[in-house]
């Protein structure tokens, strides 16, 4: 018998609430099912069904029919359920079906046991246990796994679209097939001032990049180096803290004040949210929130959920009490101490948490306790057998505004903890004998320092994610902000003798805060966004740098986000192709820069160059996919600077430095940078 292609395992997440034995791929593909792996349903008429596909066969693949290890903990979650990896329960059941998938010894096993499981687990788990091994075994890691929109477009899109959708690929012959456009703005009116920021909270790039970035991070598995990744705890602060940033850049491009963090836990959220979305996987729309809803204690039996108001208070005391003396309690009663190096990160284990933490009875799983708080307010004892609200699954968070309210509230935490630690000094922070003395950003052939968004229509291919329905592509086309792209150009002044290394680090943050007066530099450090990381040569004498928009550190390219897998992927079997998939996670390129405003909004945009020799982590980082490092990291490897995530704003300024202009030191550089929104739509070529 040949080997199992590991590349098939892939076929296995197309079309996930259909039986395994139907015909998957562009290159039509069916797996030959043994008759004691199909369900109850199918097993008396297997002939029957298996030959359904016929003649269209481009190539079958055998599975080997071996003795199945014991499932029923995976096939405990029903599977019309709603999966969330937030439920305390759903994870351990995950964390199950992700060991058994681990411990087989062979790709061929792996696929045996995958398609036997794939029918009778619930398919959004399945689709997670299969994408957390696959990312983790040695030998599938170079696979490159399907964008999670193109899988389940039911998260992401509109529910109206898909009647159309559906129309379409019935009537119209594949080649002829026209997209079918998801409207803008179709969640709520302007009556509502929070949904002037539709266009981030429900980007799909946004939501992917959240779904992918949490796939990378699990915080919980049978296997802890799954988790256990180089400063995982302060990368979940950082990535949530840069997204707060980012939104309240987004909110001021729309005359909006900053979010309020959601301090009183007893307090109704005013925010309503209304999805108008449906769960294919569980045939039942999602769950809206109502205007000033209350959270309320939990008890939902099926989920095995009995939480209370006042455990969520309770932990976040605790939380607050370890940061103001300094140390938390592991579970043995010792000391760990919340110093400058790995304070944060400890920190971010304890309250995201994952199971990093020093003492989870203690300290609890505030973060994703809220979540789950959150998303069942409108039930929050299953009176009405309702699932979860969108704030319950990663894929579909960012777009409720209470998202960005309970983060607010967590990063709140996060700077009670980094106000405590000492300024940066000047020597911590200048770079010896190197000077900037210009900089300058422009699109080509644009204004110098005014930066140009505007709207832009994109097409993405559903139909791996189409059930029941013929084959074919089928296309939707969506809106989403875009920028012209910029090059910065820095000009750099070496005064020593010699060749020098420089890390550039590029942030932008508004000049003025929501009453148009100039913000301080303790508000504006928390509204700093990263742009750039990268690092430089200096020569003796003047430099200059330039630097594309697309090459940032923080983004990852559009055809990544929506990856169309078949186009411009690389050679199969090599080293590049190993790394295309780790780059699912990254912010999408199109959101580089926020929204601005029509007559301008004004920004600081911040250079700096800091010392390489101080920061460089030195390990391989060839063909490592550090493409979008700043808020992924990089897969398998240390983080690839020395300093704080977030330096040199992750701290107060030190004692004079109360605006941006006093903290500069000859390294670093400011420049007034005006954003335009043009409010004008193209569609991508």
């Amino acid at each position: 018998l040949t080997m199992a292609e590991p590349k098939n395992l892939l076929l296995l997440f197309e079309h996930p609430t259909e039986p395994v034995f139907l015909d998957k791929g562009k290159r039509v593909t069916v797996f030959d099912v043994p008759d004691n792996y199909l369900t109850d349903r199918y097993r008396p008429i297997s002939t029957e069904v298996q030959s359904r596909v016929g003649e269209k066969v481009e190539q079958r693949v055998p599975v080997r029919e071996i003795s199945i290890p014991d499932l029923r903990i995976p096939m405990s979650l029903g599977r019309e359920e709603q999966f969330s990896l937030f439920i305390p329960k759903h994870r351990r059941i995950a964390a199950r079906l992700i060991d058994i998938f681990m411990n087989m010894r062979t790709v061929d096993d792996l696929q045996s046991v995958a398609v036997y499981a794939r029918d009778r687990t619930n398919p959004v788990m399945f689709n997670y246990a299969l994408s957390v091994a696959l990312l983790h075994r040695p030998d599938t890691q170079g696979l490159d796994l399907p964008s999670f929109a193109q899988t389940f477009p039911d998260r992401f899109v509109d529910s109206q679209v898909f009647r159309e959708l559906r129309e379409e690929s019935f009537v119209v012959q594949p080649g002829s097939r026209m997209p079918i456009v998801i409207p803008r703005d179709y969640t709520a009116s302007d009556l509502e001032p929070e949904h002037r920021l539709w266009y981030f909270r429900e980007d799909l790039g946004i939501n992917l990049h959240h779904w992918h970035w949490h796939l990378v991070y699990p915080f919980e598995a049978a296997d802890r180096a799954i988790v256990n990744k180089d400063r995982r705890g302060e990368l979940f602060y950082y990535m949530h803290e840069q997204i707060v940033a980012r939104y309240n850049m987004e909110r001021f491009s729309n005359n909006l004040a900053r979010v309020q963090p959601f301090n009183n836990l007893r307090d109704p959220i005013a925010e309503g949210y209304f999805p108008k979305m449906d769960s294919l996987v569980a045939s039942r729309a999602w769950p809206p929130r109502f205007d000033n809803t209350r959270i309320g204690d939990l008890n939902r039996e099926q989920d095995q959920i009995n939480v209370e108001v006042a455990d969520l208070e309770r932990w976040r005391d605790r939380i607050y009490e370890a940061i103001h003396q300094g140390f938390v309690m592991d579970e043995r009663g010792n000391r760990v101490a919340l110093d400058e190096a790995t304070g944060i990160d400890t920190l971010g284990n304890i309250l995201e948490s994952s199971i990093l933490s020093p003492n989870r009875t203690l300290y609890g799983d505030l973060h994703n306790f809220g979540h789950v708080f959150i998303s069942y307010a409108h039930d929050t004892n299953n009176k009405h057998l309702e699932s979860f609200g969108v704030m319950g699954d990663s894929s579909t968070a960012m777009r409720d505004p209470a998202f960005y309210k309970w983060h607010a509230y967590i990063d709140r935490i996060f700077q009670e903890h980094k106000s405590r630690l000492p300024a940066y000094t000047d020597a911590q922070l200048n770079y010896a004998g190197i000077s900037i003395t210009g900089v300058q950003v422009a699109a080509n052939g644009g204004q110098p320092n005014v930066l140009t968004t505007f709207w832009q229509q994109s097409d993405m291919d559903l139909s791996r994610g189409f059930d029941f329905t013929p084959r074919g592509n089928v296309f939707a086309r969506f809106t989403h902000l875009t920028h012209l792209p910029f090059t910065y150009t820095i000009n750099v002044n070496n005064d020593g003798g010699a060749q020098r290394f420089g890390y550039m680090r590029i942030f932008i943050a508004p000049k003025n805060d929501e009453r148009g007066q100039p913000m301080l530099m303790r508000e504006q450090r928390l509204m700093m966004v990263e742009l750039d990381k990268f690092v430089v040569s200096l020569n003796p004498g003047p430099n200059t740098i330039r630097r594309r928009s697309t090459e940032s550190s923080v983004t990852i390219p559009f055809e990544r986000t929506f990856r169309n897998l078949d186009a411009n992927r690389p050679a199969a079997g090599t080293a590049e192709e190993l790394e295309f998939n780790f780059c699912g996670c990254g912010w999408p390129n199109h959101m580089l820069i926020p929204k601005g405003l029509p007559e301008g909004l004004r920004c600081d945009l911040f250079v700096m160059i800091s010392n390489y020799e101080n920061d460089r982590i030195d390990q391989e980082l060839v063909g490592r996919c550090s493409d979008a490092a700043s808020y992924c990291g990089v897969r398998d490897r240390r983080y690839p600077d020395r300093q704080s995530m977030g330096y040199p704003f992750d701290r107060l300024p030190r004692t004079g430095a109360d605006r941006l202009v006093n903290f500069l030191t000859p390294n670093m550089s400011i420049v007034d940078v005006s954003i335009r929104h043009n409010n004008e739509t193209t569609t991508r070529q």
